[in-house]
């Protein structure tokens, strides 16, 4: 009996095509409970952080009952404000490396940002990490991300440098002043060195040497990123010094970050009128500038008892009755701060719901 010569089964298209997408399916699926999973776990951080200070929201419920509604008003459109020029700052950053975000995506991206920060240990960290994760989404490649979470808080940083050196001069002549110009002087100049540093770096010969035997570390570690490590870090630095916003949008940007700490500490200034107590506007720069310091100080998150102290004492200094200034610096947190909180973990509910 001859035998039937061998005929390979042919797969009906349509089975496997739905093998192919079994596993794609689940993979997603199982991205999407790890979200969900560390969302709730960050969530429930946040509570368990925000919670032991009790006290001190306690003491806000109670100034809330004696506050003028009138000057309360102004004051929370400007801490909206305040906000929305820092995403304002970022997209313009985006759009000068050609990958523009809407402004209103980048609002809800802030609020969640600023809410990760502020409530949680090391929440710079976090803080960085998500933007990033919602820059790459939404169409930004992981070097500009990158290029963008730097220079934003470069351009920030200086913002408030600059204010507070005004803030020196507006108190020019008082004791309490001449013992900060110093300190001022040393971050200016701290702020100066890191632009040199970062402009000669980028083009110095040992960089990318030293990032191509991080690169193979990494692969060899984590097995990423793939390809070739002097490749990957010459299409890194490419991308890099590709970057390269004009005058125009650098001037923009910085406006952008310079209105975003007056419109915050617009929010303090009209603190003072509602809780009846007159603005000590000579050192109101100074003392600002002094708290948003202590505010990135890594002691407790958000600057939770740093922020409220420096600001009290330094504005005390400089006229504020003692009790006035405690109850309006307690009303502009309540403002900037656990209002805020409020807001951008909701934020950030909302992102990870429209993400599933």
């Amino acid at each position: 009996m001859s035998a039937e010569p061998f005929q390979p089964r042919r797969l009906d298209p349509s089975l496997a095509a739905g093998a192919t997408a079994a596993p794609g399916k689940r993979r997603r699926l199982v991205v999407h409970a790890v979200r969900i999973v560390v969302g709730l776990a960050l969530a429930a951080l946040a509570v368990y952080v925000v919670a032991g200070h009790r006290g001190e929201i306690t003491g806000a419920t109670a100034l809330l009952e004696h506050a003028h509604w009138a000057w309360l008003i102004p004051a929370i459109p400007a801490e909206a404000a305040s906000i929305l020029t820092y995403a304002a700052l970022e997209g313009r950053l985006l759009r000068a490396g050609e990958a523009p975000i809407p402004l209103g995506a980048l609002l809800n991206i802030t609020l969640a940002g600023n809410a990760i920060q502020n409530s949680l240990p090391a929440g710079p960290a976090w803080a960085a990490g998500f933007a990033f994760g919602q820059f790459r989404r939404r169409g930004a490649d992981a070097v500009l991300a990158t290029w963008t979470l730097v220079a934003t808080g470069f351009l920030s940083a200086a913002a408030l440098v600059a204010l507070t050196i005004c803030g020196v001069a507006a108190a020019a002549g008082q004791a309490t002043t001449n013992d900060l110009v110093g300190g001022v002087a040393i971050v200016a100049a701290v702020a100066v060195a890191i632009v040199v540093a970062t402009r000669l770096g980028v083009h110095a010969r040992w960089v990318p040497v030293v990032l191509t035997l991080a690169v193979r570390l990494s692969q060899k570690v984590t097995h990423r990123p793939e390809g070739d490590p002097a490749a990957v870090v010459g299409e890194a630095l490419a991308r890099l010094t590709a970057v390269r916003p004009g005058a125009r949008d650098w001037l923009v940007a910085g406006g952008w970050g310079v209105s975003n700490w007056l419109l915050d500490c617009t929010c303090l200034a009209l603190a003072f009128p509602s809780v009846g107590a007159g603005v000590p506007w000579r050192g109101l720069l100074l003392a600002y500038g002094a708290g948003q310091l202590a505010a990135n100080l890594p002691i407790t998150p958000g600057g939770l008892g740093a922020v409220e102290g420096s600001l009290t004492v330094a504005l005390v200094a400089y006229g504020g009755g003692r009790v006035a200034t405690v109850a309006a610096v307690l009303m502009y947190r309540i403002i900037s701060f656990w209002l805020l909180l409020v807001v951008g973990w909701l934020t950030y509910l909302y992102l990870r719901w429209r993400a599933g």
